[in-house]
């Protein structure tokens, strides 16, 4: 590699601001305007190494070594990065340090599939995913028969096919850190449990001089045995360096992302072990670009039901959002402008915008000012706000306001530009196959994503919408949203921006060749968007009070929005009211329609639905649409019994439970009540809705519930916690015992 490049790096930063005008790029809603002099900025060429030629390629990191080399030469670039580690705070001997355990929360994945040996159900429902054929972790899984529960470090499985007769076959405790597991999957009579766990190592901190423990954060990825239910056992037991972020399952294989912050006193390759001994350091990258490295992300895909397994570490920013098709892998972050760089953009706009639009005469001496080397550029900029304050005094007071004016505006379509160039999203597309990973390509579009429905895979097109959202100095804040049509190498191939100015994306959602949209600021506007071509197109747009947070396609002339009511109050002001169900039809897509709509509660109404997709069930076959709902008892209609809530807090919760169809709207069945009937109040956080046949399962903290679909007529409930029993606990000793040898 003999080419280089050169970056100015700034080692030294100064603001100085004439009392007429402020030029500096902030963020600031009331810029503050002063006539002070700080430290002198110096700008320094550095020649970069052969690491980083700018050819934003993809280059393999060879070893332990060469990670710290590449860190060392992109802390030149002007990163600015967070040492997370952990210490124990106490100065003490080494050994009698006390482990700090880790709080972090996990995520847990249902899966379908019917068991071998029992038989149950002809029918049943899954998890709600966004993907076919690609499942999504969570805390409660179910195939035909069986109910499988992670809970905060216990595993329960029920027998849950008949309803009549089920029951709790076992609970068990895992012997882990405290913490709260929400991450599972289930595939045939194995399950795929994750979890956080620490790695602890010792090391000597910056500038001091005793060993210390230094804990980082792990993820274990467990597949447990339940063919025998009374008697799981653990079969393997994974872990590697980084929390858990998300994970997805496809046909036999689980794919996982976790995300390990750089220590940058002493980086070191993420590793793989299996039951405490290391089995694999995965090939590691990193990106010949000028970006801040803050972590490793890692994606492994592990064999439910072998021993195949296989990882790759990418060195990039803090991922965000996850896609996952049937063949690809997408991770997103939002980009870090490197360090100083509004500093450095500051210095350019002057000279690149504001020094162009001044009198002539006064252009020329700056221009001699600026060439002169015998000054630096505290006293250079010193001699520039003189000159400029002896040409505005010259001049009368239309003349230099016309002047300020032309400068505010060339500086507005500057920095408008700007920000736009800073504020993207990254996207790594990385093929999955099995135990094969392949890195593919890296794209980028302006904004930032909602959530992981702000994507799509269709063929060889990947689509995003996004929100770009910045302050400017004379303009305030702008926002925008757009679509973006990527090709296979994530080459931007066309888009439609100035989709709702000044509001932003609240749900999305790509159903083949179409998107639909709901932006809100104070209403609801609706969008139909065509995909057919590399040229998105608005067909028919929507204008209505509230907002939907999720949609959920129906056909493909009908969707479901689930959100808020809202009102517009004084001085513009939009309150929100209650949850709000609309079916929309847009089988005329220039003219979207509401077909029905209902609203639920007022503003203390909630329900997990709102923010998360796997508490909603909607089974078209059935018509059957079931939401979690918890609120005041009083303000909430049509509650099964007005009774049925928890005396201390004078909160219902439960599920309501509709009818829906395109020709007849919401009818509401009935609800299912889970409120304790104690004084204790168990939340719905956890709210999840499946059937079995004609059975459907309510499930919250407190209760499994089992009702016919079709009346809603109670048939059985379990209760989940504080049930007063003794809870079984595996021992350690006797589960690897029951592992066969080799495993």
């Amino acid at each position: 590699m003999n080419s280089k490049i050169t970056i100015p790096i700034v080692i030294a930063i100064s603001v100085i601001v004439t009392a007429g005008i402020m030029f500096s790029l902030g963020f600031e809603n009331q810029p503050q305007i002063t006539q002070t002099t700080q430290t002198e900025i110096i700008y320094v060429d550095n020649t970069v190494s052969e690491f980083f030629e700018g050819t934003n390629d993809i280059k393999k990191i060879s070893s332990q070594e060469n990670l710290k080399e590449i860190l060392e030469t992109s802390s030149l670039l002007g990163g600015n990065f967070y040492d997370n580690r952990v210490f124990p705070r106490a100065f003490m001997a080494v050994d009698d340090m006390v482990m700090m355990e880790s709080a972090d929360s996990m995520m847990a994945v249902p899966t379908s599939g019917v068991s071998k040996f029992e038989s149950g159900g002809s029918e049943y429902s899954t998890t709600n995913v966004q993907v076919q054929n690609v499942d999504e972790p969570d805390y409660l899984k179910n195939d035909s028969k069986y109910v499988y529960i992670v809970s905060q470090n216990t595993l329960s499985i029920i027998d849950a096919y008949p309803a009549e007769s089920a029951e709790l076959v076992l609970k068990i405790a895992l012997d882990i850190e405290s913490q709260y597991i929400q991450n599972m999957f289930l595939n045939d009579d194995k399950l795929v449990i994750f979890y956080n766990g620490q790695s602890d190592d010792e090391i000597i901190p910056q500038y001091d001089f005793i060993p210390r423990r230094s804990y980082s954060p792990v993820t274990h990825a467990l597949i447990v045995d339940v063919s025998d239910k009374e008697n799981p056992t653990i079969l393997k037991d994974y872990s590697i360096d980084g929390h858990f972020m998300d994970a997805r399952m496809i046909g036999d294989y689980a794919y996982f992302v976790t995300n390990s912050n750089l220590d940058h006193q002493y980086p070191r390759l993420p590793v793989i072990m299996e039951d405490s001994v290391r089995i694999m350091t995965p090939d590691a990258f990193y990106f010949d670009n000028v970006e801040q490295f803050s972590n490793f992300n890692t994606l492994t895909a592990i064999d439910i039901f072998g021993d195949k397994i296989n990882s790759e570490s990418f060195l990039m920013g803090y991922s965000g959002t996850f896609y996952v098709s049937e063949d690809n892998f997408y991770l997103t972050y939002q980009q870090n402008a490197p360090f100083g760089f509004y500093e450095n953009s500051s210095r350019d706009r002057f000279f690149d915008v504001v020094v162009p639009l001044l009198p002539s005469n006064i252009q020329e001496q700056i221009k001699a000012i600026q060439n002169d080397s015998s000054i630096n550029s505290t006293t250079q900029w010193m001699k520039i706000s003189e000159l400029m304050q002896e040409s505005y005094n010259q001049m009368d007071k239309n003349e230099k306001e016309k002047l300020f004016e032309i400068i505010r505006e060339a500086l507005n379509e500057h920095d408008a530009k700007i920000q736009e160039e800073t504020r993207k999203t990254i996207i790594h597309k990385i093929s999955i196959d099995g135990d094969k990973i392949e890195y593919v390509a890296k794209g980028s579009v302006p904004g930032r994503l909602l959530n992981q429905f702000s994507m799509d895979e269709n063929g060889d097109r990947f689509r995003v919408a996004t929100t770009t959202e910045y302050y400017i100095q004379h303009q305030g804040t702008v926002r925008a949203n757009a679509v973006y049509v990527l090709d296979e190498q994530l080459n931007i191939v066309g888009g439609l921006d100035e989709i709702a100015p000044d509001e932003s994306i609240f749900s999305a959602r790509f159903m083949d060749d179409r998107l639909y949209l709901v932006t809100f600021q104070q209403i609801d506007p609706f969008f139909v968007i065509d995909l057919s071509s590399d040229t998105p197109k608005i067909l028919g747009e929507l204008k209505i009070p509230g907002f939907s947070n999720y949609l959920h396609p129906y056909d493909e002339d009908h969707v479901i929005g689930f959100g808020r009511d809202t009102k517009e109050v004084d001085n513009g002001r939009v309150q929100q009211l209650g949850i709000k169900i609309a079916l929309f039809n847009v089988a005329d897509v220039k003219n979207p329609i509401v077909a029905d709509d209902i609203i639920i509660g007022d503003s203390s109404t909630h329900s997990e639905a709102l923010h998360n997709h796997k508490a909603f069930f909607f089974d078209k076959k059935s018509g059957v649409l079931s939401i979690p709902v918890s609120g005041d008892a009083e303000n909430l209609n049509g509650i099964s019994s007005s009774k049925m809530f928890a005396p201390d807090y004078n909160r219902w919760s439960g599920f309501y439970v509709f009818d829906l169809d395109t020709s007849e709207g919401f009818n509401l069945k009935g609800t299912v009540t889970h409120s304790a009937e104690d004084s204790r109040y168990y939340g719905m956080g956890n709210a999840r809705t499946f059937y079995i046949d004609d059975i459907l399962y309510t499930a919250s903290e407190g209760f499994l519930k089992m009702n016919l679909m079709n009346n809603l007529e109670e048939i059985n409930s379990i209760k989940l916690e504080n049930t007063g029993k003794f809870i079984e606990y595996l021992d350690e000793e006797v589960i690897r015992e029951a592992i066969p040898d080799g495993q």
